[in-house]
């Protein structure tokens, strides 16, 4: 099993290196997203497979409730191996075991996306106006609520506890009666997560709406993800919060973290550029090795400083004059942004100032082919979210590597360095010029990793106006950035040492750990 970013990739490289494959003998399959049963096992057949991490994932939990709904949920988790040789029942599943995997952008997959639940629910219906009630009530009572005052938020452990004010509050609020009315405690979390929905959630960064329905947009490839449902509640607070149809929670029949389906290979390999950092993780969870091999060129893209300023506004206005700059020497620019919200805002003060641009975020996804394959153009511009990190290969037009190649601008560093260092990875490619460079501002989201109060400091410090050295501030950001990392760390390896022993305990049982 190859697995690649998205569907796009994985087709092109199945399509590349196919007729290599087939010199040699060996015959290639392609998985894609809504493919029928009777294909994706004609994909799984083949000697080598190609498709998206999830669409594996959903393969395997798919085929784990093909087999409990023919053996009855008493079947042991081993049966869908029954011959024992890790190979799959071929009458009941599409996949044929877990052989062996080979990851592309493998960082991706086991460290930023470890967490991520693959999650098969059953079908969702829109909620009834009773259904409906209590996530509206507690969507008013929280546009009501203050910070620090009914409630309290800490960034850092991304946790809102309500205070004793807000609690009563809620009392006194008249909550939903008959039946449809919830007990005080089912109530407070209904409330909490209306605060969530409010406070730190943020519409075009976090989700999108598209089509009346709530679409989440994924923070480290900035890709719409319509098959992705925040659990426990959450996406139905969002939904109330935008006003759009609300739909009734589903029960999840099957479920399984990235992190624990690629443990079920028998061999696990991968490749990325950014990897190194993570080494003992990488070997303590999947008992992998990391070895760094040189480039097949040697890299002569230029880093140029970190450049700090007050305010959002004031960063984005220096972008602009740089862009200007390195347009008219006929360069070529990319711009990346941690969000739709950003790169829309950002793409307005190109528009006012005459600068011709192309902008590829959520929303522009089916045009991301044309735009990548014109972004290195002479002189042109590209406004982007992560979805021009990760597996974007862009090629230099004619006069582009004598004028000094593309050069990349990022407008925040991201929670992870690795995640800004595969932006950056888009400039001098194979061994052209290019150089990049991080605009970033005491405004900037990631110092909310600070913690409250220093974030109001700095921002409170930007917007006063007051004439102050501020590069002197750019060991904050690469503060906030370590802690955040060291944060997501010690989560993902809580989740391994919880899953372990929760599928020994169901192992012991006789049960599924994979169906709910």
């Amino acid at each position: 099993h190859v697995t690649t970013v998205n569907d796009y990739l994985a087709r092109r490289d199945a399509e590349w290196v196919g007729p290599i494959y087939q010199a040699l003998g060996l015959s290639v399959g392609i998985l894609q997203m809504q493919m029928p049963d009777a294909e994706r096992t004609r994909a799984y057949r083949c000697d080598i497979t190609y498709g998206t991490a999830s669409e594996f994932g959903f393969d395997f939990l798919r085929d784990r409730l093909k087999i409990s709904g023919s053996k009855g949920q008493a079947a042991p988790f081993w049966a869908a191996w029954g011959n024992g040789d890790g190979s799959a029942n071929p009458e009941v599943t599409v996949q044929r075991g877990h052989h062996f995997a080979l990851v592309d952008e493998a960082d991706n997959i086991f460290i930023d996306e470890a967490r991520t639940p693959l999650v098969i629910s059953g079908a969702t219906r829109p909620a009834s106006k009773e259904e409906s009630v209590v996530y509206l009530w507690a969507d008013n009572l929280a546009k009501s609520m203050r910070p620090n005052e009914h409630f309290t938020l800490d960034e850092k452990k991304q946790k809102i506890e309500l205070t004793p004010l807000g609690l009563e509050v809620i009392r006194w609020s008249e909550p939903p009666h008959g039946p449809y009315s919830h007990a005080m405690d089912k109530l407070h979390e209904h409330v909490e997560r209306a605060l969530h929905a409010h406070f730190r959630f943020t519409r075009d960064q976090h989700y999108m709406v598209e089509k009346d329905k709530v679409v989440i947009i994924d923070e480290y490839t900035g890709r719409r993800m319509p098959d992705r449902h925040w659990r426990e509640g959450l996406h139905q607070a969002v939904e109330a919060k935008e006003g759009v149809e609300i739909s009734l929670a589903a029960d999840h029949a099957a479920q399984i973290t990235f992190q624990n389906y690629f443990r079920l290979y028998k061999k696990l390999a991968g490749m990325t550029g950014t990897a190194a950092q993570n080494w003992i993780e990488l070997r303590r969870v999947y008992k992998l090795w990391v070895v760094c091999v040189p480039t097949n060129r040697p890299v002569i893209r230029q880093n140029w400083p970190d450049r700090v300023f007050p305010t959002e506004d004031a960063k984005f206005d220096a972008v602009v004059v740089e862009v200007i700059r390195l347009r008219d020497l006929g360069r070529a620019v990319l711009i990346g942004t941690r969000s739709v919200e950003k790169s829309e805002k950002l793409s307005e003060r190109l528009h006012e100032v005459g600068v011709d641009h192309q902008v590829l975020n959520a929303r522009q996804h089916e045009l991301e082919a044309q735009i990548v394959a014109k972004a290195g153009e002479p002189g042109r511009v590209t406004l982007a979210t992560n979805m021009a990190g990760r597996g974007t290969d862009i090629k230099l037009g004619p006069g582009v590597a004598e004028a000094g190649g593309l050069h990349v601008i990022g407008t925040e560093r991201h929670d992870a360095r690795r995640i800004d260092r595969q932006l950056v990875g888009r400039a001098a490619r194979q061994g052209d010029p290019g150089s990049a460079q991080f605009f970033v501002a005491l405004d900037d989201e990631l110092l909310e990793a600070l913690g409250q109060k220093t974030q109001e400091k700095l921002r409170n410090l930007g917007a006063s106006e007051a004439d102050l050295k501020w590069q002197k501030f750019l060991p904050k950001f690469l503060k906030a950035q370590k802690r955040v990392e060291r944060r997501h760390r010690r989560q993902r390896l809580d989740l391994m040492a919880y899953e372990k022993q929760r599928q020994e305990i169901l192992k012991d049982l006789g049960a599924d750990p994979y169906v709910d």
